[in-house]
């Protein structure tokens, strides 16, 4: 059996590669404007919000290796759930080759979550 660190850091890496299909994807069906979304300019600000959010995937992939336990499990749970929360609030707007990508990165998520538990 793989140590459980090893198997939450791959989990994260699956993850994160599942959210740059997406993107690689929408940019080839032809739904990508640079600079926009939905037809809307978007700000370095906002930009700067969603490389932070896109950044705590690969954070995990470092952390779920080098946290000790309990808090590793924990703050693998409480990530895993939001990123969950957050694709449920926006999964009407997609696709559906997003919806299916996103549905796996549910999987994914909740095999996080399932793992990170098993040490309580």
């Amino acid at each position: 059996m793989v140590d459980l660190e090893i198997m939450l850091s791959l989990l994260w890496v699956a993850c994160m590669l599942i959210y740059l299909l997406g993107d690689v994807l929408r940019i080839f069906s032809g739904e990508f404007t640079p600079g926009e979304i939905d037809g809307k300019p978007v700000s370095q600000y906002a930009w700067l919000g969603m490389a932070a959010l896109m950044l705590l995937p690969i954070a995990m992939v470092i952390l779920s290796v080098i946290l000790p336990q309990p808090a590793n499990s924990i703050v693998n749970i409480v990530v895993a759930s939001f990123f969950i929360i957050l694709n449920l609030a926006g999964i009407k707007g997609y696709k559906p080759f997003d919806v299916f990508l996103l549905c796996v990165s549910f999987g994914v998520n909740a095999l996080t979550i399932y793992f990170a538990s098993t040490v309580f």
